[in-house]
């Protein structure tokens, strides 16, 4: 059956509705309707525009009229493209280590590090993982993020991967927000594997891919190429094996040495995410492809280096996404809107662009094309924020935060 609501008037509704995917974008680009109203049909959208046209046609659609008494700014629900959510435990000590001064391999040496991690996660149990995922997932819901990226990669045996897989595909039936699973088994070669990185890499695509298909737990493989992780030439024979069983690829991409980004578009990958290390070079050839370049800026805080070359990407026609990469690890923080304003301060990012980065941008960077937007068609997922201009939302930094959240047409978070 179908269910009509208007809900408006919107001080300002900026749909991002025709906004491009790649390249830079300015503010006064952006698309603002004053005075506005959206219908929901469901769990899509069904028209944008005038509240005061809306009104009649809701009437005619004999629709549920929500009339907001308060000057809100709507913007479409926010993606977080890269997380790992899906932990146990804490790596406070590596955090002190490192403004202390520690290397990563002293850090790793003294039993931090990303092992630190995969031995508390591999202690959890399925039920404990899982309400790990649903506590961070509805905290981000809070925060106006309605579609979240969660990846494996702390389990790092088939085992345990399946353990992190279910776990976060068992809480995306109980949070509201929408979980997109990613299998990063190829995080690092787990020091427990009797073997070289080809034969685990071997073992998990044989073995593993198939059993992710079998119970649809994730249609997403990612891999750490990196100088302590995965080289190029352990990475190709792996990816080849996902692409031919229909998975769709992304790559942790030139995060401390350049070398991941290259990987990403010979293998078609639908993101290269991180690439602070990315020079010139490698910003050039992801740009002319299709690949979409996913600054992580938490990671940059997290560690204290530089931030991923978000200007120079756009400004060479490249497609940028913004995500918050909340991990135990390296990127504690977990704050999106925080660390997208943050990245926009420090490469000179229009507002247009965070915002775009943070949306349909970030849908492109998990191949998602059915949300990201405001407009007819589109998911009615979008938030509504206590001020009259969306300027404001960026220039407090993620001081303000939605006081409505939508979801599927659906109000999910109030305050």
């Amino acid at each position: 059956m179908e269910k009509y609501k208007l809900i408006g008037p919107i001080k300002q509704l900026v749909s991002l509705e025709k906004a491009h995917s790649k390249g830079a974008i300015k503010d006064e680009d952006l698309v603002v309707t004053e005075d506005a109203g959206i219908i929901i049909k469901n769990e899509q959208v069904y028209a944008t525009g005038l509240f005061s046209d809306l009104k009649k046609k809701a009437q005619e659609l004999n629709a549920e009229i929500i009339e907001l008494d308060t000057e809100y700014v709507c913007t479409p629900g926010f993606i977080d493209a890269h997380t790992h959510i899906c932990f146990s435990g804490s790596r406070a000590n590596d955090y002190a280590m490192r403004n202390g001064g520690k290397s990563y391999l002293e850090i790793a040496a003294a039993g931090g590090g990303i092992w630190d991690t995969v031995t508390q996660t591999r202690k959890a149990d399925l039920q404990t993982l899982t309400d790990g995922v649903i506590k961070r997932a509805d905290a981000l819901l809070a925060k106006g993020i309605t579609t979240i990226e969660a990846k494996s990669g702390y389990g790092l045996s088939i085992e345990e991967e399946l353990k992190m897989l279910r776990a976060i595909k068992k809480a995306e039936s109980t949070t509201t927000a929408d979980l997109i699973s990613t299998c990063l088994a190829a995080h690092i070669l787990p020091k427990d594997f009797d073997g070289n990185h080809k034969a685990y890499l071997e073992e998990i695509s044989t073995t593993l891919f198939p059993i992710l298909k079998e119970e649809n737990l994730t249609n997403r493989i990612d891999a750490f190429v990196e100088e302590g992780a995965f080289l190029p030439d352990h990475i190709y024979p792996y990816f080849e094996k996902a692409t031919a069983m229909g998975f769709d690829i992304t790559v942790h991409a030139d995060q401390f040495n350049a070398g991941g980004s290259e990987v990403a578009v010979k293998v078609g990958a639908v993101s290269a995410d991180h690439l602070e290390a990315s020079s010139d070079q490698e910003i050039k050839i992801l740009a002319q492809s299709d690949v979409v370049s996913v600054a992580l800026p938490g990671a940059s805080i997290g560690l204290g280096c530089d931030f991923t070359p978000a200007r120079k990407i756009l400004d060479q026609g490249g497609a940028l996404a913004i995500a918050s990469d909340w991990n135990p690890g390296s990127a504690p923080m977990g704050e999106l809107l925080i660390q997208a304003c943050i990245l926009g301060t420090f490469q000179k990012l229009s507002n247009a662009e965070v915002l775009a980065g943070i949306t349909y941008r970030a849908a492109n960077a998990l191949n998602l094309t059915d949300r990201g937007r405001i407009s007819s068609g589109m998911l009615a997922d979008f938030n509504l924020f206590p001020t009259n201009h969306f300027n404001e939302i960026f220039y407090h930094q993620g001081k303000v935060l939605p006081s409505q959240v939508w979801k599927r047409g659906q109000l999910v978070f109030q305050k």
